[in-house]
């Protein structure tokens, strides 16, 4: 029997979806379920209610001469749809083929457990202080635990922070990821005409925003790939030499790649590896485009409106304000004229890169080892977790991104998983993390 594995299916069973209004009671009864374990756990928890979904909070000091951890994770999901193609249901979770299946189950309920499993097994001999930040609000931007990080950073005040959120680089690869890329995203509106007109009698004349809105959008790459913003460029931090070496002995398959995408190409800036392009290059991706008669079978109008946004992965030294307004400002300047734009620009997020030889990655890597029985690999993510910004700015402390989901885990999509295998070392190396940690504190 898997250790902790009937606690997990509890948790995942609960349909925390922070984006929809309908789940709001099923998101606070996630957060009470997380308070209620750390309270057995020992630990003084509360929830801090915010505008939004409330955030955990809880701490336990166990000798003022030991170092403090702050731990970070949610308890909020994805919505499950579409439906349809789930296997089995996914606010029922299923252990099949050495997995649980389930919404949030490596996103981020899985990872959550692992770290209360741990202090639950630790109990008594837990050696670090320890603070737990646990959000309701992750899926949706963690759009009010900036200002509560802010507002309480002396109390979260912390040597080190601890974030399960992340994903090994292959399956019976222990990973420590070092660098996230940081977030710009912005939302174009275009409108023509007063209303949408009948494109027979009207076709010729009238304006099309549609076609103005894709012309603005082709205008924001060239073929090749690069990005046409003027200025997008020009804090971008170069890869070291030592990053590409390393990254180039990583069992990583181009090929397969693709492959497993279903794509027939790859694309991307030319002369950089894909690995090199999806976490140490910026990016900029249509993210979705909405105009006109988008039902079934046929109706021939001039839509008057059209919308697009997009986003910008952004890499160290870009900053995200910088940036998006470079983008606002280009977007204006290529508009077809007649057309009247609009540009919102939506929350950003910082680009992260953590030293690899901080002393909390170093004692990371050794209980990595410890749990796995072999060396850990060092990666970058392509993806933004934007409060690891916030708690590197405000709290001065170095972040350990220390996860243990796999590439494959399905992620946002039907029949997300976690592997059992990875929950069970995790939890194992969380513990060596705390004991390896509070041991090279002491003098």
């Amino acid at each position: 029997m898997v250790p902790h594995l009937d606690e997990l299916l509890a948790f995942l069973a609960i349909p925390s979806v922070s984006t929809d209004p309908k789940h709001k009671e099923d998101v606070e009864r996630a957060a009470l379920w997380v308070a209620e374990r750390l309270t057995g756990a020992g630990f003084s928890a509360e929830l801090v209610p915010t505008p939004g979904h409330p955030v955990v909070y809880a701490e336990r000091r166990v000798d003022p001469d030991a170092p403090t951890v702050l731990v970070y994770g949610h308890y909020d999901v994805q919505p499950p749809d579409p439906l349809e193609l789930w296997e089995t249901p996914p606010f029922k979770p299923t252990v099949r083929d050495g997995k649980v299946y389930a919404r949030g189950a490596s996103d981020d309920k899985g990872q959550v457990m692992i770290q209360l499993a741990a202090v639950e097994d630790l109990g008594d001999e837990l050696p670090v202080n320890l603070k737990f930040v646990i959000e309701g609000e992750e899926e949706v931007g963690s759009v009010h635990l900036f200002d509560f990080v802010k507002e309480q950073r002396e109390r979260l005040a912390a040597d080190t922070v601890l974030v399960s959120d992340t994903a090994m680089f292959a399956r019976g690869l222990p990973t420590l990821t070092y660098g996230l890329r940081g977030l710009a995203y912005l939302e174009v509106f275009v409108e023509g005409a007063a209303s949408d007109l009948h494109s027979g009698v009207h076709g010729g004349a009238a304006p099309n925003a549609a076609l103005a809105a894709a012309r603005i959008a082709a205008a924001l790459k060239t073929e090749e790939g690069w990005v046409r913003i003027p200025g997008f460029y020009d804090r971008v931090r170069p890869l070291e030499p030592d990053e590409r070496a390393e990254w180039d002995r990583l069992p990583f398959d181009e090929e397969a790649y693709r492959k497993a995408l279903g794509a027939e190409r790859l694309e991307g800036e030319p002369g950089y590896g894909v690995l090199e392009r999806r976490w140490a290059r910026p990016t900029l991706d249509i993210n979705g485009f909405v105009s006109g008669w988008t039902g079934p079978g046929s109706k021939t109008v001039i839509p008057a409106r059209a919308s697009f946004k997009f986003s910008m992965r952004l890499v160290p030294d870009q900053d995200p304000d910088e940036i998006a307004a470079l983008a606002e400002a280009y977007v204006r300047r290529v508009a077809p004229p007649g057309y009247r734009v609009r540009v919102q620009i939506h929350q950003g997020a910082h680009p992260v890169l953590v030293p690899r030889d901080a002393p909390p990655v170093r004692v990371a890597a050794r209980a990595l080892k410890a749990a796995f029985g072999r060396e850990p690999v060092f990666v970058r993510e392509g993806g933004t977790i934007p409060i690891v910004t916030a708690f590197a700015v405000e709290l001065k402390a170095p972040v350990v991104l220390m996860g243990f989901g796999l590439p494959d885990d399905n992620l946002h999509a039907p029949n997300e998983k976690f592997e059992l295998e990875n929950f069970e070392r995790g939890i194992e190396a969380v513990k060596a993390f705390y004991r390896f940690y509070a041991e090279e504190a002491r003098p």
